[in-house]
């Protein structure tokens, strides 16, 4: 069993490796080489570009200045400066709201710890009880646990009473967060500027007509149903076909780009390639010829895809985008069933363009229920087949059961360094090297679920995630470790002790906990600001790989907040923190450094490095209410249980009630405040349209919303080409999407399609028809 002075090696540890990282991130960020690694968000906004140095070649590479390394450590104050207003207007709410996950956290656990070490630890440290029990393997540091307590004993009203404590303490605080996000998210919507996903709304299964298109049919529905609010709809295409050939174009023009520039730096010499794999073999033939032969061939496969894409029905969604003049028509239509069959016509709120995951719209609603049976089923042998290593590292911990299996290693593993390497960090950075891959495989799943919002794969992939940990690593761990240790103990005794025994082993996996936290949140957090892993790929693209400016900004490698991951991790140490709390306060302290170091990194990744994909106005937060919820309903029964083992029949029962209570405090704030992120209030809406008319009376809102919803690959490439220059009164070419061609009563010129690689009109400036 771990001792303190194991935890205090791996605490040595991993407090000199994250220490190392945040010296070498402090370094390295100075130097002008790593600017694009280390401020990739202010590079993306344009506030900062690649530097000019007028002095030696070296200077554009390393930094010089030796008054800059004196003030190496000023991201720190840097990072905390900011305030939370311009926070949100840097960053957005979601990255903004994320934060308050971390400071939650150091809202309810600094009490807490305090509490714990003042009044718990002084009655659970002066027993005795473990040193009787022969049968039990343990350490100096479950002297400071529950275990410690005698059978029977008095003692356990205190654990009692600080567990309401603690469960009151940490409603209050999730009541009070829960009612300021609320307003952040309110006042958010109400101060945000215009966004086509205001006043538009994603309609599903549209039921098939023989004798009209789905975008007749959408359109006579919703002019049938919302005559006064109705405006114009954008109808779904499959268009995964089209999107390949589109960006496998990017890349022969990326190409011929980089051997243009490259003939232009050396006209004397025309560059060449090899028609092989890689270049590696194959007829010599010119670089340049050769890639805009390619860029034409794929070009007219894309004109010949479009067409196919627009016209035949089979790449038809029987779904659209149908936006009104109104967001309290929008409102209206968004949150209300349309027919009488509620399985026909299905509307939600449209994601905001840049959230929508494409391709899985191409799904029909059928394969959706069939997809998420499908992907149940398969999670729930996923979860359960993981014990297997979960178990295994369980072992690593126990080096006893390694003695036993390896005899021959037992005098090198009794070493007190290694012993403590073992017993104190290895288990820890297993288990992380284990979960490395599941997130991609969550992930996965989701995107096979059907979901059509980047941020609902995201929520989606982080319940499957916290879910896996709640019972893999919490539980598994619980359970597969106690087995482990004390299997011994279990074979020898009757069936009327194992009870006994469980109840005093499980608060001894704190000693495992404590590893894992320091693996994954002390020196995994530092790690992060580090970006060791960014930082070897950027420079091996700018190196090999990168042929021109556009390249280079995709080396960056633009990250955002990986909330799938993220998110449950942090609910992890929530749920460790306030199982043992009650149990074995020791582990508390080391949660405390988790949230205050992650709060530290990820401000200042958010106002450097991480770039908002999308904006949900926090959409996520009753996620991570229940979660926490979750979390403390655990704590409780694991409490209830132990003092049901401890003989405590006067003080157990009374733990049933903080079990109502809290559910029902859960109960409480979803009917009071969740309506909040899932509905937008009529009341809302309306004052918002006002003020827009009052403010912008000659808005031309079909022009705003015309392209808004149309498929990022039929817009690719075309920005410059959208607009024709001349005087006033001459023709301009504008995308129109084909369902707002056809209410118009246009029909697509193939002239146009084949030459700019999607539909155009031709229409006059001064023409109304362009509203």
């Amino acid at each position: 069993m771990a001792t303190f002075g194991d935890i205090g090696v791996a605490a040595a540890l991993n407090i000199l490796s994250a220490l190392g990282f945040l010296m070498a991130f402090a370094l390295l960020r100075l130097q002008p080489i790593n600017g694009r690694v280390y401020f990739t968000k202010w590079y993306l906004k344009g506030a900062r570009s690649s530097r000019t140095h007028s002095g030696t070649f070296i200077h554009k590479f390393i930094n010089l200045n030796p008054r800059s390394y004196l003030r190496f450590l000023e991201w720190i104050p840097a990072a905390l400066k900011m305030s939370e207003l311009e926070l949100i207007e840097h960053a957005g709410l979601d990255s903004a709201v994320f934060l308050r996950i971390y400071l939650i956290g150091l809202k309810i656990f600094i009490p807490i710890t305090i509490l714990a070490f003042f009044i718990l630890v002084p009655v659970n440290w002066t027993n005795s009880t473990l040193k009787n029990l022969t049968s039990i393997q343990y350490s100096n540091i479950d002297h400071l646990s529950i275990s410690n307590v005698p059978t029977g004993s008095q003692r356990f009203w205190v654990h009692l009473v600080m567990a309401y404590v603690f469960t009151f303490w940490s409603c209050y605080v999730l009541l009070k967060e829960y009612k300021i996000v609320t307003a952040m998210r309110l006042q958010f919507l109400a101060s945000v500027k215009r966004r086509p996903d205001q006043f538009t709304v994603l309609v599903r299964n549209v039921p098939p007509d023989p004798d009209e298109s789905v975008s007749e049919l959408v359109e006579h529905f919703f002019l049938d149903n919302h005559p006064d609010h109705y405006l114009t709809h954008q109808v779904v295409y499959n268009a995964n076909k089209f999107t390949k050939l589109v960006n496998e174009r990017e890349q022969m023009e990326n190409w011929r780009d980089y051997y243009q520039l490259k003939y232009d730096r050396n006209p004397s010499k025309r560059p060449s390639i090899k028609t092989g794999f890689w270049g590696l073999y194959g007829r010599k033939v010119d670089a340049i010829d050769f890639y805009a032969s390619k860029i034409d061939n794929l070009s007219k496969e894309e004109a010949t895809e479009l067409e196919n894409t627009i016209k035949n029905p089979k790449y038809i969604i029987p779904a659209a985008f149908v936006s009104f003049r109104t967001r309290w028509g929008a409102a209206v239509c968004a949150q209300t069933q349309q027919t009488r069959n509620p399985t026909l016509w299905l509307t939600e709120w449209a994601p905001e363009p840049r959230d929508i995951y494409w391709k899985n719209l191409s799904i029909s609603f059928i394969s959706i229920a069939i997809r998420k049976l499908v992907v149940a089923v398969v999670f729930f042998f996923l979860t359960f087949f993981f014990m297997i290593p979960i178990t295994f590292v369980q072992s690593l911990a126990n080096i006893e059961g390694i003695e036993k299996v390896v005899p021959f290693l037992k005098p090198l593993i009794e070493v007190r360094v290694i012993k403590s390497f073992i017993q104190g960090f290895l288990p820890g950075i297993v288990l992380k090297i284990f979960l490395l891959l599941l997130p991609m495989i969550l992930m996965l799943m989701s995107k096979f679920e059907g979901f059509v919002s980047l941020s609902a794969l995201q929520r989606r992939s982080a319940s499957k995630y916290y879910i896996f940990l709640l019972v893999n690593v919490f539980l598994g761990s619980i359970i597969a470790g106690t087995a482990f240790e004390q299997l011994n103990s279990f074979i020898h005794q009757s069936a009327n002790e194992i009870p006994k025994t469980i109840g005093v082993s499980i608060p001894m996996k704190a000693t495992f906990f404590i590893s894992y936290i320091m693996v994954d949140g002390w020196a995994g957090i530092a790690g992060e600001i580090l970006r060791l892993k960014p930082l070897i790929f950027y420079h091996f693209k700018n190196l090999f790989l990168v042929k021109t400016e556009k390249d280079r900004e995709k080396a960056m490698h633009p990250e955002s907040i990986n909330f799938a991951t993220s998110e449950p991790q942090i609910q992890l140490y929530f749920l460790l923190g306030l199982v043992y709390a009650a149990v074995t306060p020791f582990l508390l302290p080391f949660i405390l450094v988790f949230f205050a170091l992650a709060y530290l990194v990820f401000r200042h990744q958010i106002i450097n490095v991480y770039y908002q994909k999308y904006e949900t106005a926090a959409a996520f937060w009753p996620d991570v209410h229940s979660h926490i919820i979750t979390a403390l309903i655990i704590s409780q029964l694991l409490l209830l249980g132990l003092l049901s083992t401890r003989h405590a029949a006067t003080s157990t029962p009374l733990l049933i009630p903080l079990l109502v209570l809290t559910i029902w405090f859960h109960r409480f704030c979803k009917n009071r405040y969740e309506p909040a992120f899932v509905k937008y209030p009529l009341q809302e809406a309306t004052m918002k349209d006002r003020l827009e008319r009052d403010r912008e009376p000659n808005l031309d809102l079909k022009a705003y919303l015309r392209d808004a919803y149309v498929h990022p690959a039929f817009k690719k490439g075309e920005d410059d080409d959208d607009k024709v220059a001349g005087d006033e009164g001459e023709l301009e070419t504008i995308w129109c999407p084909p369902s707002t061609s056809h209410a118009m009563g246009h029909q697509f010129p193939a002239t146009s399609a084949a030459h700019h690689h999607r539909p155009y009109l031709m229409l006059s400036k001064n023409s109304d028809n362009t509203s």
